[in-house]
């Protein structure tokens, strides 16, 4: 077959929409169009994404780039692919018809989740790597997609929350504007211990600890005086990225709390109870064969 039959063959006339003939030359051009489109938009993705790590970019704001990089990407191949076959966008008015009686019947969730998640990526009041608690789940965000945000919970266990309930209902970011979290640890010590020797050794901890914030200052209030115990609050802020972060650091101060009272001979109190009995108690012993 020589080059004239070859044209002559992929001029051959498919289909003919709204007097416009498409051949079979049109027809292949656009796979092969969209192919090497795809190749190159996807690549050059990589490659920005890559500079943009580089220069320390924070994830949610590269996130948010690439969604916008392949939707428009997207939206030209598209039209592009429509310009070659000689399509009119008019052909898809019965489509987009369609479409918008489908949103009205059954697709409000979706489309509430889909503009939701627009907001949470460009607003950006939360972003990926943010400590959450969602109701009485707690966990990070590990990614904002269209429709639901991905969060890996304190146990590891991953949930996929609906965009839109992150906006409608209250949600509690420990992370918004930094990583500085408060907590505090309780104890109590037995009746008649040296409550300032209690002070100075909780501080004596606190002192010892390199990633207790000074700013806001470390404090310990003797809180109450318990039913069995004298009560001392100690209030700290710490830079963490999770709860487990905070227990574990709670934990740690703890273990060394303990530690020191025994040295110094404090302690820590247990429930207790005073019986008092009036009149005359008689104990009998029992004799068993």
């Amino acid at each position: 077959m020589d080059f004239n039959e070859l044209l002559s063959a992929l001029s051959f006339v498919v289909f003919t929409y709204d007097n416009s003939p498409i051949t079979l030359l049109q027809l292949l051009q656009v796979p092969l169009y969209l192919f090497l489109a795809w190749f190159i938009i996807t690549r050059a993705g990589r490659l920005i994404v890559k500079a943009l790590k580089r220069r320390h970019v924070g994830a949610d704001a590269i996130h948010l780039f690439t969604r916008m990089y392949f939707i428009i990407s997207i939206a030209v191949l598209v039209f592009t692919s429509m310009e070659i076959l000689n399509i009119p966008l008019t052909a898809f008015a019965f489509v987009s018809g369609a479409i918008a009686i489908g949103v009205g019947f059954g697709a409000q969730n979706i489309i509430n989740n889909f503009i939701s998640g627009w907001i949470l990526m460009w607003e950006r009041p939360i972003r990926i790597g943010d400590f959450l608690e969602v109701g009485e789940a707690r966990g990070v965000v590990e990614c904002i997609n269209t429709r639901s945000t991905l969060i890996r919970r304190n146990d590891g266990v991953h949930m996929l929350v609906p965009n839109s309930q992150l906006l409608e209902n209250t949600v509690t970011n420990w992370t918004l504007i930094d990583k500085n979290a408060r907590t505090f640890i309780r104890v109590g010590v037995a009746y008649g211990s040296d409550v300032i020797k209690v002070r100075d050794l909780i501080y004596q901890v606190i002192g010892e600890r390199d990633d207790i914030l000074q700013q806001p200052k470390p404090v310990v209030l003797f809180e109450d005086f318990g039913d069995n115990a004298l009560i001392f609050d100690l209030i700290f802020w710490v830079s963490a990225v999770s709860e487990t972060d905070i227990r574990r650091r709670r934990s740690e101060i703890r273990f060394r709390m303990y530690e020191l009272f025994n040295e110094h001979q404090v302690v820590i109190a247990y429930p207790q109870r005073d019986l008092h009995v009036d009149g005359n108690l008689t104990i009998t012993q029992s004799h068993k064969n």
